[in-house]
């Protein structure tokens, strides 16, 4: 692998419980040599991609990464506006929602916003999820075709449920049941217990995409709660969707969700 694909592992060991890392433990979950990992660690230490402040404690995310996620968040329109359509969702509803983008086969989130309900469910920004067995991914990759999607997943997936997609054509079912509806769900899938919902928006002009979700206890939701936060989730994604020429969104089928605005519903 180059070596920038072997800076891109690294980084991608980094977890909200694992924040620092020593060239022993790189060395044997990324299967390098130690002497090669040392090389590696030191020459992103120097140029800000990690820090080591304490040789003895190990390695941690450099200054210069959260710079960069500073910056992308700052200019990234898009998101921005989603962020503050969630704001409303996750107050009026109580539920936790997420900002997410897919990386690869996986979708990487970006900002959370706290339910007010007693039993919350909470995963991190920078968090990362297979996309294929979550609400956010599947509404995100509902937008590639599905040779796309058969490319990314050339493996076979692992499923971490039964009520996961088992195959590559249970996937893509999925996803045109998502591209006709608008919307995707994901019950007792990646996270035990927790059922989520999710829909897309794409800036046209910059290609940029990012999913719009909603989590919640999947034993602790009515079916008229469910539709009131799927109707929502319909309404902003025709309100953000319309400002950036989401052509997905604009379609007239979808016109039935753009007035009255989902904070006048909610």
């Amino acid at each position: 692998m180059s070596a920038v694909g072997n800076v891109a592992r690294v980084l991608r060991l980094f977890t909200a419980e694992r924040s620092l890392l020593s060239v022993t433990e790189v060395a044997e979950l990324l299967g390098l040599p130690k002497s090669s990992t040392s090389r590696l660690l030191k020459s992103m230490s120097n140029a800000g991609l990690l820090a080591n402040a304490d040789r003895s404690s190990g390695y941690g995310v450099g200054n210069l990464i959260f710079e960069t996620s500073r910056r992308h968040r700052a200019h990234s329109t898009l998101s921005v506006l989603a962020d503050e359509v969630l704001a409303g969702i996750a107050r009026s509803t109580g539920h936790t929602g997420y900002i997410a983008i897919r990386d690869g086969t996986d979708i990487l989130g970006l900002r959370m916003r706290p339910g007010s309900k007693p039993l919350r469910v909470v995963t991190s920004p920078g968090d990362r999820l297979p996309a294929f067995c979550s609400s956010s991914g599947r509404a995100l990759l509902a937008r590639l075709d599905d040779d796309a999607v058969r490319a990314l997943h050339a493996a076979p997936l692992q499923p971490p449920s039964p009520n996961a997609p088992q195959t590559t054509d249970d996937l893509l079912a999925a996803l045109t049941a998502v591209r006709e509806k608008g919307w995707a769900q994901a019950t007792d899938e990646a996270l035990p217990g927790v059922e989520s919902l999710a829909v897309c928006v794409q800036d046209r002009e910059s290609g940029e995409s990012v999913a719009i979700c909603i989590s919640y206890s999947a034993a602790m939701i009515s079916a008229n709660e469910k539709s009131r936060i799927v109707t929502m989730l319909m309404r902003a994604g025709c309100e953000v969707g319309m400002k950036f020429d989401d052509e997905y969104w604009t379609a007239p089928r979808f016109a039935a969700f753009s007035a009255p605005s989902w904070n006048e519903a909610a």
